[in-house]
């Protein structure tokens, strides 16, 4: 008889992956209809509703993006070590239904109202419960594979559609909605998303076969001063918001925890892989932290979205399209539209060039994407140029920009995530995890203040542009100093020599072990 209670569960599948692909899929994709809702409307919120000016509004912004992607370092941790991924998702996003009903409490608007308090409250909850949710339910998804089956990549991908099929739908509803009829009605759509997402979740959880799950439950259940050590982790999360409440209120003291912990976040990742593993578990997390720094700028450009180019749509594009003149916020769906649309085709196009051998290797890839974030600034800048001074930039550039950002997102980032978890031993997946997403919390902060350097005294487009033409070229420099090194990182990943984890007596597989002798490249031709 198997050791293995949910053997026949997963023999089971949608679409050739494990149904617990799709319980992740549908609740992450909520998770992204409320996030990314609520992001379409953030910074005219701010401009339009609180009356900061632009230059404050980036700021406010980039710090906010980035403490989203800062908590799941702490998020990750507490998951490897306590929690388990599965309770910790679940608990953040109890926080973030919190967090999004909150931001439905518009007030009077002005930075004198009382209301600003519940508005800086309810993106404190939205940032710790962020922490809880982002890592740890991307490495579910690795979780439901062994390490070596070429299937993860295209689970990636799919997990990856889920996420822009709710960011594009909570960008249109969202975005109509709070700057049609008020900011409580877009606020509180993202708020319903949010609670279907942690619904769907909770249904889900026997589909997940047992992903997750703590590594010491005993641990969890043995009380400390009375309280049981689980119940105390979640009593800490609550306390985590209070200070989260300052800290976006502050956001220079964002960008020194961003500088000091990004040190030691750095420091103990490379003293565990240089001290504490073996030469080829060492040389692929130094592969992962080349990515995970090479994404830096890929983040500080692309998320310009939300900020200087959302501010710039609203105020210098033509968006009349069939005689209506759409909301700007509603252009923050194109992305993920464009995602949905071309996730399937770069999830073929992948595995089609593994199977001939073709295939860029993860660092290629991310080449590519950095390009690209270039690349879309520069066509922006052209087309607004070539209309002449004080002219309206014609929406297709819009479509453009947004369309090149989209394939080089599609290089990047759920390349990273597969990656992330393909280049890391088992204890340190969430931590790794976590790391990634600390870097793209580096983006954002600098995409605030990029974004706030096209929004100063007496700005206009001109200066937008200015600012768009000169990170473009850098990231196009960038991109192809990228690409020459990429083979030499391609080898710190000793791909021919990646093998599964073994599993762990007492815990649920993930899947067969891989043959003796089986390599990445022999699973890609079978």
């Amino acid at each position: 008889m198997s050791s293995n209670p949910y053997a026949a569960e997963e023999q089971k599948t949608i679409l050739g992956h494990p149904r617990g692909l799709f319980v992740l899929f549908f609740a992450e994709m909520w998770e992204r209809f409320s996030y990314y809702g609520m992001r379409a409307l953030l910074i005219f919120y701010l401009v339009q509703h609180w009356m900061f000016s632009d230059s404050e509004a980036s700021v406010i912004y980039g710090a906010y993006t980035a403490l989203v992607y800062i908590a799941p370092v702490i998020g990750g941790y507490l998951a490897d070590r306590y929690l388990g991924q599965r309770k910790a998702v679940l608990f953040g996003a109890v926080l973030l239904t919190f967090g999004h009903f909150l931001m439905a409490f518009e007030g009077d608007g002005g930075q004198g109202a009382a209301e600003l308090n519940i508005f800086w409250l309810a993106l404190a909850f939205i940032i710790v419960g962020s922490g809880f949710l982002k890592a740890n339910i991307s490495v579910m998804v690795g979780q439901l594979y062994p390490r070596t089956d070429i299937r993860r990549d295209p689970a990636y991908t799919i997990f990856y559609m889920g996420i822009n099929l709710g960011a594009f739908l909570g960008s249109l509803i969202a975005g109509y909605l709070g700057q049609t009829y008020g900011w409580a009605w877009g606020f509180g759509a993202a708020g319903v998303g949010m609670l279907l997402g942690l619904i769907v979740f909770i249904i889900g959880k026997p589909l997940l076969m047992g992903r997750g799950e703590s590594r010491d439950p005993e641990r969890l259940a043995r009380p400390v001063a009375g309280i049981k050590f689980e119940w105390l982790l979640y009593a800490l999360g609550f306390a985590a918001v209070l200070l989260v409440w300052f800290m976006i209120q502050h956001q220079k003291l964002v960008g020194f925890l961003l500088g000091g912990s990004g040190a030691v976040l750095v420091g103990y990742v490379l003293y565990t892989s240089v001290f504490r593993l073996p030469k080829e578990d060492r040389d692929r997390i130094l592969a992962a932290l080349y990515l995970i720094l090479g994404s830096i700028l890929f983040w500080a450009l692309f998320e310009q979205a939300g900020a200087s180019l959302n501010l710039f749509t609203d105020r210098s594009v033509d968006r009349t399209i069939f005689g209506w003149e759409v909301p700007a916020s509603m252009f923050q769906s194109l992305n993920a539209a464009y995602i949905v649309l071309l996730g399937p085709v770069f999830a073929w196009l992948w595995t089609a060039l593994a199977r001939r051998g073709m295939e860029p290797s993860a660092p290629a890839k991310f080449s590519l994407g950095v390009i690209q974030v270039g690349l879309g600034f520069l066509v922006l800048v052209a087309g607004a140029h070539a209309t002449g001074a004080g002219n309206m930039t014609p929406v297709i550039f819009i479509f453009l920009i947004y369309l090149i950002h989209t394939t080089g997102e599609l290089c990047l980032s759920p390349v990273g995530l597969s990656a992330m978890n393909r280049l890391t031993p088992a204890h340190m997946a969430s931590l790794i995890m976590g790391t990634w997403f600390f870097a793209a919390a580096t983006g954002n902060f600098a995409a605030g203040l990029i974004s706030a350097a096209t929004g100063g005294e007496g700005a206009g487009p001109e200066r937008v542009l200015e600012v768009y033409s000169n990170v473009g070229w850098l990231a196009v420099g960038v991109g192809i100093g990228m690409l020459v090194i990429s083979p030499f990182v391609r080898r710190l990943m000793h791909l021919d020599t990646l093998r599964d984890d073994e599993p762990v007596a007492g815990e649920p597989g993930i899947g067969e072990p891989a043959a003796a002798g089986t390599t990445v490249e022999d699973a890609g031709k079978r």
